[in-house]
């Protein structure tokens, strides 16, 4: 829910809910699955759907040539009329691909001495200049984004530890020192 109110914050939009327990609140989508159950399920009784896409087909098809375009007694005229009256009012985006980066999830993470964060129970490397610092990361199922200052400076990594085991490390001056007190 919180990436639902950022991203429609970043678009200026104003997200309102309901108050729960509210029925008069909520009149026009009951109202409209009051529709959807006497107008569009009886068509499916006549002849049931034998897939998901031959429903959803067939639901946007009613929506089309039914719901849109029947005079709804409350507004005295199709929900067609009433959408093309306001057209003026929508605001549309050039490249809907730029609205991707808005809904991923945000998270703080602390970066551990040998670069990595932990990313839902997965292990991704960072830049080392981050490095014992907290950072913003923004991510979904498939990558992860470090941000600084709201901008995205670099794309996390996931560790390969095959590659990894074969590393050579320097070993830090407190490990060289530790290992020296031994030998003595």
């Amino acid at each position: 829910m919180f990436v639902v109110v950022i991203a429609c914050a970043s678009l200026g939009i104003i997200l309102t809910n309901t108050q729960p327990y509210d029925a008069p609140s909520k009149g026009k989508i009951e109202r409209f699955f009051g529709t959807v159950k006497t107008r569009f399920f009886p068509l499916l009784k006549e002849k049931p759907a034998s897939s998901l896409e031959e429903l959803n087909r067939r639901f946007w098809q009613w929506l089309e040539e039914d719901y849109h375009r029947k005079v709804h007694a409350s507004l005295g005229m199709t929900p067609l009329d009433v959408y093309l009256s306001q057209v003026s009012q929508v605001r549309m985006i050039d490249d809907p691909a730029s609205l991707d980066p808005l809904f991923l999830k945000r998270e703080m993470r602390k970066v551990k001495h040998d670069g990595t964060i932990s990313v839902n129970n997965k292990l991704y490397e960072v830049p080392p200049r981050f490095i014992g610092q907290k950072i913003e990361v923004r991510f979904d199922e498939d990558v992860v984004y470090v941000y600084e200052n709201g901008v995205a400076v670099d794309k996390a990594v996931p560790v390969n530890f095959a590659d990894n085991a074969k590393v050579k490390r320097n070993r830090s001056l407190s490990f060289q020192a530790m290992l020296a007190g031994k030998e003595e």
